[in-house]
């Protein structure tokens, strides 16, 4: 007789070119009745714009799942290597690293 409490395995596949991953440094987060839609952007200093690297759109359920998901990854990594510093406690400048301009 099988044993139902035990979830099958889901194989899951990576590309080389997604395994290499895409550094962002700016997630802009919008959703709708329907659906939250993730935006990440990797903002260069000096650069005058930037464009969204990679969109990603999932519904309210998933979501959630991910804000737990991440809540708990963070939680596990602070307990290994120290408290990550907020960001409202750390200074950013307006030029965000790039040159000073002079007139």
């Amino acid at each position: 007789m099988p044993n139902n409490d035990i979830a099958p395995q889901l194989n899951i596949e990576i590309s080389e070119e997604t395994a290499e991953g895409t550094y962002i440094n700016l997630a802009i987060i919008t959703h709708s009745h329907a659906e939250f839609v993730l935006d990440f952007v990797n903002v260069m200093p000096g650069a005058p714009k930037s464009k969204v690297k990679s969109r990603i759109i999932m519904t309210p359920f998933h979501a959630k799942r991910l804000m737990k998901a991440m809540i708990d990854n963070i939680q596990k990594f602070e307990a290994a290597n120290g408290s990550i510093q907020d960001m409202e406690s750390v200074e950013i400048p307006f030029n965000f690293g790039g040159p000073t301009a002079e007139a």
